[in-house]
């Protein structure tokens, strides 16, 4: 994430692990990575506060932002928008990666291109009735018998199946998440009136010092 995240986040002043110091008094400052904040669900679950993006090519959250925001300092924001949490697993990968991640998964380049699974194909009788639903995941020689205006009818896998390879199965789950919501710019602020809200820390604790540290030996306590 890029520094203006940074910048709200509170610090916590917790005894130095640094080997050879031995004094319980010695604390060091570090940004406190577990206090976390989201967005309000008033406003995650309000479409209004939101467009639609697509990610294109080897586009990262900071290209993103860029484009949206006209800044790199919004890739939290991007990322806060959509739930991520690991871009690693829940970004779209580049095309190297993807490549390796083929290879370490399937072998070879063969076979990428050898079954996965089968798939079904919209279905309708004579007057419109879906018989058979698309996308549903059957054996290569699935067949099905059903009655059409009282006649008997059969189709065959060679009508009804698709087949979708390894690498046609993959490809879709990537390009299914480049598909990605981001707050419209007119409510950032909002979103940042939000982080000067939530991360401030409260009194009470004997363990405060100050809205934006607190001291102590787990730094768990205030995530």
């Amino acid at each position: 994430m890029a520094s203006k995240y940074f910048r709200y986040v509170p610090d916590f002043n917790y005894v130095s692990r640094v080997e050879g110091k031995k004094n319980i008094n010695d604390y060091q400052i570090t940004k406190n990575l577990f206090k976390r904040v989201k967005i309000r669900e008033e406003i995650f679950n309000d479409l209004t506060y939101f467009t639609k993006y697509k990610i294109v090519g080897d586009d990262r959250p900071d290209n993103v932002a860029y484009e949206i925001y006209g800044s790199t300092d919004y890739d939290w924001l991007v990322l806060l928008a959509n739930n991520i949490v690991n871009v690693g697993s829940e970004w779209p990968m580049s095309q190297e990666s993807f490549y390796n991640y083929m290879i370490r998964k399937y072998g070879s380049d063969p076979n990428f291109y050898k079954p996965h699974h089968y798939e079904t194909v919209e279905v309708k009788d004579s007057i419109g009735r879906i018989i058979v639903r698309p996308g549903l995941q059957v054996p290569k020689d699935y067949t099905i018998r059903y009655y059409d205006s009282g006649l008997d009818a059969q189709i065959t896998s060679t009508n009804i199946v698709t087949e979708f390879t390894n690498y046609e199965y993959e490809t879709k789950i990537q390009d299914d998440i480049r598909n990605i919501f981001v707050i419209k710019r007119e409510y950032v602020g909002v979103v940042l009136d939000d982080l000067e809200r939530i991360m401030p820390y409260k009194e009470g604790s004997t363990q405060y010092r100050a809205d934006d540290l607190v001291q102590g030996d787990n730094i768990r306590l205030y995530s």
